[in-house]
């Protein structure tokens, strides 16, 4: 009776967190705590993204939430540094911690992964990596916050959102998952490679862990189009492209289901779509041709050393890079090469495989790539990890986490 009585007492103590209100005024290293208020459960709107520096414009949408408290965070590392982070603990704590990812060059609070993770219990924290808008802007003249973006920001943001937890439940999360996928898969290995004590578990999908190799690849193919605008593909284009694809490989994984379960033993050769009569919608033009052969085949330097895979075939419809119609190639990717040469206003014309290739990786790809192999010391913490990749992502060649 006395025991069942204590084991109530000690429950109950566990249930009884440090008032949310109560948070904004504890001390933390180069961190001032910003906000600290509890959330009923409900709907939460989170606040509008600051116009300009490439954020989508618009009112966000309302998420469901439990209750939960709201902790908001700015944390200065460096001189330079202005992490901006949120951390979200629920009344009903299933113990555990996920931090979830960003996206592209992040630049801001992942609400809809936060509310998400909250849903399922977990007291979960999210980051801006030091910076507001999609684009790379903010790096040029910031090498400090291009650490941050890279590794630096993820890192200090754990380590004070689980600082908060254990302030907030008088006691820590008894496992800790990092969970992103695209620049969260690339931040979830850099957390193993880098810091193999913050996380427990580690799920890294699309990891953009090689950022220079695959912006260098999607220049590779997207300048020539738009240097020569009669190579591009057209959306029509495209669907037939996958149709024939499809229709010559379907099978040969023993099921006809309209998917390529392993594409990699797809040898359907595009020049069968090459136009006989005229210029159609079912058929490539000769320049045409060349844009998709580029598609598929991997970046090389001019001595041949592979850089970047290509796409798989399978995932033609979702060929953006190559259906015209843009002014420039993709602003995430064009961002690699205006850190490397701290230049806005970089001209993408100009653009050498092998010169810009060889720059980029010195100044940009030390800092930002994550792609050391060497997980042996998160191994040995006994850390789990999920690499996960769709072999019609249109945006990250699958074999680069193959390669991995």
């Amino acid at each position: 009776m006395i025991a069942n009585i204590a084991v109530l007492f000690f429950s109950a103590a566990l249930a009884a967190p440090t008032p949310c209100a109560s948070l904004k005024s504890i001390s933390l290293p180069n961190t001032t705590i910003t906000l600290a208020e509890s959330v009923a459960a409900g709907t939460f709107t989170p606040p509008t993204p600051q116009a300009g520096g490439g954020q989508r414009g618009g009112q966000p949408a309302a998420l469901p939430v439990p209750a939960f408290c709201r902790v908001a965070a700015t944390l200065r590392p460096s001189s330079d540094s202005e992490i901006d982070m949120e951390v979200w603990m629920p009344e009903n704590w299933n113990g555990k911690f996920q931090f979830v990812g960003g996206g592209g060059w992040a630049g801001v609070i992942s609400y809809p992964a936060l509310a998400a993770a909250l849903q399922e219990g977990y007291a979960t924290a999210s980051t801006d990596t030091g910076h507001k808008g999609g684009n790379a802007n903010f790096a040029i003249g910031h090498s400090e916050k291009v650490i941050d973006f890279a590794y630096r920001a993820v890192h200090e943001s754990t380590l004070k959102a689980k600082t908060i937890m254990t302030t907030f439940y008088d006691r820590g999360p008894r496992l800790s998952y990092w969970n992103g996928c695209s620049t969260g898969g690339r931040q979830g290995l850099m957390e193993a490679q880098r810091y193999p004590d913050d996380f427990d578990a580690i799920i890294a999908g699309a990891p953009a862990n090689y950022q220079t190799h695959l912006h260098a690849w999607d220049l590779s193919v997207s300048v020539p189009v738009l240097k020569d605008p009669s190579s591009a593909v057209s959306a029509p284009k495209l669907t037939a492209l996958n149709k024939a694809v499809i229709g010559a490989c379907d099978a040969k994984d023993g099921v006809k289901d309209g998917l390529l379960n392993e594409p990699r033993t797809c040898k359907f050769d595009p020049a069968a779509l090459l136009c006989k009569a005229g210029d159609s919608d079912s058929c490539l033009t000769a320049p045409q041709l060349d844009s998709v052969k580029r598609m598929y085949a991997p970046a090389k330097t001019k001595a041949g050393e592979i850089v970047f895979p290509g796409k798989e075939p399978g995932s033609e419809t979702g060929w953006n890079v190559i259906s015209g119609g843009a002014q420039a190639p993709p602003g995430v990717s064009l961002g690699s090469f205006q850190v490397a040469y701290d230049n806005l206003n970089w001209d993408w014309r100009s653009f050498d495989f092998d010169r810009d290739l060889k720059i980029v990786d010195e100044k940009v790809g030390t800092i930002i790539n994550a792609i050391n192999p060497d997980l042996s010391a998160f191994k040995a913490r006994g850390g789990k990890l999920i690499l996960y990749h769709g072999w019609n992502d249109t945006a990250i060649s699958p074999g680069n986490t193959v390669n991995y």
